[in-house]
């Protein structure tokens, strides 16, 4: 099958395209022939090196974090999908893999794509999807009626989560440049800041959630807009040492970790405000029910430009340029 692939950590490099075996599964897995695939910053950061302490992977290493596709063969073990099944998924962290033909993934990270999307939307979805479930959901259990502020609306993340957070009743802060003004409206956003002209942290007070994908400056600053008891959750970091221990990192890496968020920990302690770090993780279970949400209509992909394959590399230069509007996908099938 064809993959692009990594033989380094280089921040500049290209991916190669090569032909590679296609992917044997375990008992507990499915064979997924990749129809699309979604772009994410995490796939251009792990390719710099940016997350190699955290994520020590081995090369040769094929990139690519969300797949929609369908079904060829399932594991011995496999009991909630078949063959000829569309799906869609987030691979775990060490099996990632979505910019080849084909990808093994775990039945546990898999759902049934949604009826009422193309594959390109599908593909779009998972990862920020399920950042977005996780920060608000399981996370920030927001409730009806809270005020939740989300950073860089018109990112593949704020896209969902404006969407998510309306659905679940809180009132919707977002920044972004003014051209995406309508578009975060009709997501949902109730008040939308111009980041080139205004300061949120003069607009927004007492907010039970700040979702911050920003700077370290952008992150400190979000401390300030949020009442005593509220949730500052960042995708950005600084990682803090509760998630060192959930993920299992050895001694020196967690002491790493706490150096570096010890700062910020002690400025939300300080203003009687909880911090946390969010690094996504896949599981099927929760992208069954965004499956639901799409279906009903209350989230709806926002996919910014499609690639055929043979482009990914153009495709990673366009999510890095920071002009996307929502997702960037590669239709693996169109090879032109």
């Amino acid at each position: 099958m064809k993959a692009f692939l990594i033989k380094k950590y280089d921040k500049k490099a290209k991916l190669l395209l090569e032909e590679v075996a296609t992917p044997d599964i375990e008992d507990d897995e499915v064979l997924v022939e990749v129809h699309a695939s979604g772009l994410n910053l995490l796939d251009s950061k792990i390719r710099s090196g940016e997350f190699k302490l955290l994520l020590p992977y081995k090369f040769p290493l094929i990139l690519g974090h969300d797949a929609a596709g369908v079904i060829t063969r399932v594991g011995k073990n496999v009991r909630n999908f078949k063959v000829g099944d569309q799906v869609y998924a987030r691979p775990a962290d060490f099996h990632i893999g979505t910019f080849a033909e084909y990808i093994a993934i775990n039945e546990n990270d898999v759902a049934i794509k949604p009826k009422n999307i193309s594959m390109e939307e599908a593909a779009s979805a998972p990862l920020v999807s399920l950042t977005a479930w996780q920060a608000l959901v399981e996370i920030g259990n927001v409730q009806k009626g809270q005020k939740v502020f989300i950073q860089a609306g018109s990112g593949g993340v704020g896209t969902i989560a404006i969407q998510l957070a309306k659905y679940l009743g809180a009132t919707v802060a977002t920044t972004a440049s003014e051209k995406s003004f309508d578009t975060l409206k009709s997501l949902g956003a109730d008040i939308v800041i111009d980041y080139k002209k205004q300061d949120f942290e003069s607009i927004l007070k007492d907010y039970d959630l700040v979702l911050n994908s920003q700077d370290t400056a952008t992150l400190k600053k979000s401390l300030n807009v949020l009442k005593p008891g509220g949730k500052l959750i960042s995708i950005s970091g600084p990682p803090t040492p509760d998630f060192a221990r959930a993920i299992g990192v050895p001694w020196y890496i967690k002491m790493i970790l706490s150096l570096i968020s010890s700062g910020i920990r002690k400025k939300a302690e300080k203003l009687g405000v909880q911090y946390s770090f969010l690094f996504m993780r896949a599981d099927g279970k929760q992208l069954h029910q965004i499956t639901k949400l799409i279906e009903s209509g209350d989230i709806k992909p926002v996919v910014d430009k499609v690639f055929p394959f043979t482009q990914t590399n153009d495709a990673m230069d366009y999510i890095e340029s920071g002009r996307a509007k929502g997702k960037v996908v590669i239709n693996i099938r169109a090879l032109a």
